[in-house]
């Protein structure tokens, strides 16, 4: 059965990418959210493998996020996405629990591999 993941980023273009990376390798995008907010609703809906999620959203950040998501399921898996020069947020991200982060604009390869490595 497919890999079920959730993409959660304020750019409905990043979205687009993401998504057409993920279903042309098999894995299955069960929900998409623009915030924070929608992220952890979506969460509770879906039930996903793993989640995408960007770091800086408006309503709430992704960092937030995690953290809520976790207080629901702390085994949650989820790999952050952060546009260049954020490092400071990515150390945030990974100490709240993220489990590996790619770096915008997305390569192909580098998102099949953090998932591939996160999902294990």
């Amino acid at each position: 059965m497919a890999h079920r993941i959730l993409i959660v980023d304020d750019a409905a273009f990043m979205r687009m990418m993401i998504k057409d990376i993920l279903t042309k390798n098999g894995y299955q995008v069960v929900g998409e959210a623009a915030d924070g907010i929608q992220a952890i609703e979506k969460y509770k809906e879906t039930v996903p493998d793993l989640i995408t999620m960007d770091i800086t959203m408006p309503e709430m950040d992704g960092i937030s996020a995690l953290k809520e998501i976790k207080k629901v399921n702390p085994n949650v898996k989820v790999i952050m996405c952060s546009a260049m020069g954020q490092q400071a947020m990515v150390i945030d991200a990974i100490q709240a629990g993220a489990k590996d982060f790619i770096v915008k604009p997305f390569q192909a390869d580098r998102v099949l591999e953090a998932i591939s490595k996160t999902l294990g």
